[in-house]
């Protein structure tokens, strides 16, 4: 697994790459918007780990500009934990948010949710609805 950590505070980068060492990922850091997005069609991580207050470009706008060319997942990570611009983040086309600080736990739990394969998430989405539309009929 691949996993790209995009945050302007380097304490913050190093403190991530040690939290997710238990992943026994390869993890690349960035502490700049611009080279976030390079590293990202560099390497094609397999989930990108997010800050939204950067300077020069922003999250939000990080975002948006993977999403232009790639569907990796993307995991928000801020301090901000205000409802609207968590939506703001959400519709810029991250697939996850958590508000600083988040347990080492949590957070390993919301990556290895959002690299599961597909399939494996669909039929246990699926399995569900199904017994629920058979129910209401």
């Amino acid at each position: 697994m691949k996993i790209l950590v995009i945050d302007d505070d380097p304490a913050m980068t190093d403190l991530l790459r040690l939290v997710l060492s238990p992943i026994q990922a390869a993890i690349f850091t960035s502490n700049s918007g611009p080279e976030g997005i390079e590293l990202a069609a560099t390497y094609h991580p397999d989930i990108i780990v997010l800050d939204l207050m950067m300077p020069e470009m922003d999250g939000w706008q990080v975002c948006q500009k993977i999403r232009e060319s790639s569907n990796v997942p993307i995991l928000i990570i801020s301090a901000i934990d205000n409802p609207g611009l968590i939506a703001k983040a959400l519709d810029s086309g991250a697939d996850d948010f958590l508000v600083k600080p988040v347990p080492s736990g949590v957070l390993i739990a919301h990556i290895l949710n959002l690299t599961r394969p597909r399939s494996i998430q669909a039929n246990t989405i699926s399995a569900p609805a199904a017994a629920f539309n058979r129910q209401v009929k």
